[in-house]
C-alpha cells in the first residue's frame, strides 16, 4: 500500500519542513484544493500557490474537490506520473478530462462520495488509473471512518477482479492505525492520511508504525 501524508492540516509556514522531513519516507504528499462551492470549504483554491507547493513536495497526488476541474487543471504544473483525482459529481466531460491528464503525462483518478453509488464509474474503469473512494463527506479533515466504505470497497475490489482491470483504489478520509489494516487486506492500494499522521507527536514514526501495520517495514 503506498501511503500519502495529506498536507491540508500542515501549516503553511511549517511545509517545507514537514515535506523534508516525510519525503524520503513516503510514497509522495496528498494535496486536497477545494473552491468553496463543489465543497463547503476553500483551501489551496488559488493555482499560483498550488504550483509552489507542488515544487516543494515533488511527488503528489493532487484531489480536485472543486466544480470545473478542467479549469483549474490548465493552470498547474504537475511532474510527470503526478496523479490526478476529479470528482464525478464535478462539472467535466469525464472522458475527455481522462485523455488530457493521460496527455500531459499524469495516472487518471475518478473520486466519489460516500453517498455516489459504485456503479456509477463503472464505465469508466477501462479508462482510469485509479478510483478515489472518500471515506468522509468531502471537504474538512479530522472526521470520522465512514463504516460504508468497505462494502464499497468489497464492491469495486469484485469489479476489477471480474473485469480483470489493474486499476488502484485509494481511500481519503479518516484512515488511521484503527483501519488502514483492514483496508490494505481488502485491496486497497492508496491511502490519503492527514490527522492519522499529523495529529501524533511524531509525525515520521506515525507514518512509519501505519506502514509496519499494512507491511511495508
Amino acid at each position: 500500500m503506498n501511503i500519502y501524508p495529506s498536507l491540508m492540516v500542515v501549516l503553511e509556514a511549517n511545509l517545507k519542513k514537514e515535506v523534508d522531513a516525510l519525503a524520503p519516507y513516503c510514497a509522495g504528499f496528498h494535496l486536497d484544493i477545494m473552491d468553496g462551492i463543489f465543497v463547503p470549504n476553500t483551501f489551496w483554491y488559488n493555482a499560483q500557490q498550488v504550483n509552489e507547493v507542488v515544487k516543494c513536495a515533488q511527488r503528489v497526488w493532487i484531489h480536485l474537490m472543486v466544480e470545473n476541474p478542467l479549469s483549474f487543471y490548465d493552470q498547474l504544473f504537475l511532474p510527470d506520473g503526478s496523479l490526478v483525482s476529479f470528482h464525478i459529481e464535478s462539472c467535466v466531460d469525464i472522458f475527455s478530462f481522462i485523455k488530457i491528464i493521460k496527455e500531459k503525462n499524469g495516472k487518471a483518478s475518478i473520486a466519489i462520495r460516500p453517498k455516489t453509488p459504485i456503479s456509477e464509474i463503472v464505465p469508466f474503469l477501462h479508462s482510469i488509473d485509479q478510483v478515489l473512494i472518500m471515506s468522509v463527506d468531502p471537504g474538512f479533515s479530522g472526521q470520522p471512518f465512514l463504516e460504508s466504505t468497505f462494502d464499497k470497497i468489497l464492491e469495486l475490489a469484485a469489479y476489477r477482479q471480474e473485469l480483470a482491470m489493474n486499476f488502484a483504489i485509494g481511500v481519503d478520509g479518516g484512515v488511521n492505525k484503527n483501519n488502514i489494516g483492514r483496508l490494505a487486506q481488502l485491496g486497497v492500494n492508496d491511502c490519503a492520511i492527514a490527522s492519522g499522521i499529523f495529529d501524533e507527536k511524531d509525525h515520521l514514526i506515525a507514518l512509519q508504525n501505519l506502514q509496519k501495520i499494512v507491511g511495508l517495514h
